[in-house]
């Protein structure tokens, strides 16, 4: 029975969720503030796992037709994840840096040698909420490339009493975007760690 359940909401929920992002997304007053220029280079993109439901979406506004993977938990929640940005031609990369972390790594490596962009939630899949694992970080330097970093404000949201704080903005609010091309080039791990937390933390919700 509850497999069946989950099979059920596997087939529902992730066009559910698809359409409530996109009602919110076209209802919202958007802008968008360039930190830093982002080009159309090949970056490792980062958001917070609490700001995934408007954070691809302005992916896809910024970078419309780059090829892109997202690494994704293996767990019931991460396929809902994993089949609602496969209707923003985001592919997934299943695992995480706690479970199947060398494989989706390799995953993540064979990607960006493809030329596609590879997206990733430093606190997910599980938390602590902005904690930054050692993931996007370990990426980026191998791989020598920039990290798009992604965060929002919503004027009026709703926040879920999850561990990662979600954030629903209202239909018809206003929402910022903060974008930004960071370089960790020269950096040791524990240096890049803390410097794109704090670059990540500068505009999020509480």
């Amino acid at each position: 029975m509850k497999q069946s359940l989950r099979q059920v909401g596997q087939v529902l929920i992730p066009p559910l969720v698809y359409l409530l992002m996109r009602i919110i997304w076209y209802t919202s007053s958007k802008k968008f503030h360039f930190i830093s220029p982002v080009g159309d280079e090949q970056h490792v993109c980062v958001c917070w796992h609490g700001e995934l439901l408007m954070s691809p979406q302005a992916y896809r506004k910024i970078h419309k037709k780059h090829p892109a993977s997202a690494i994704i938990s293996s767990h019931f929640d991460g396929s809902l994840i994993a089949s609602t940005l496969k209707m923003l031609s985001i592919r997934s990369l299943r695992g995480s840096s706690r479970n199947g972390a060398k494989q989706v790594l390799l995953q993540a490596f064979k990607s960006i040698k493809s030329g596609e962009e590879v997206l990733i939630t430093p606190d997910g899949p599980r938390g602590p909420r902005h904690h930054m694992s050692d993931g996007a970080i370990g990426i980026a330097l191998k791989s020598k490339l920039p990290i798009f970093v992604m965060n929002y404000r919503a004027k009026k949201y709703w926040q879920l009493n999850s561990w990662d704080k979600f954030v629903i903005p209202k239909p018809f609010t206003k929402v910022d975007f903060y974008l930004q091309s960071i370089s960790l080039e020269g950096m040791e791990l524990d240096e890049a760690k803390a410097y794109l937390s704090s670059k990540m933390l500068e505009h999020t919700i509480a």
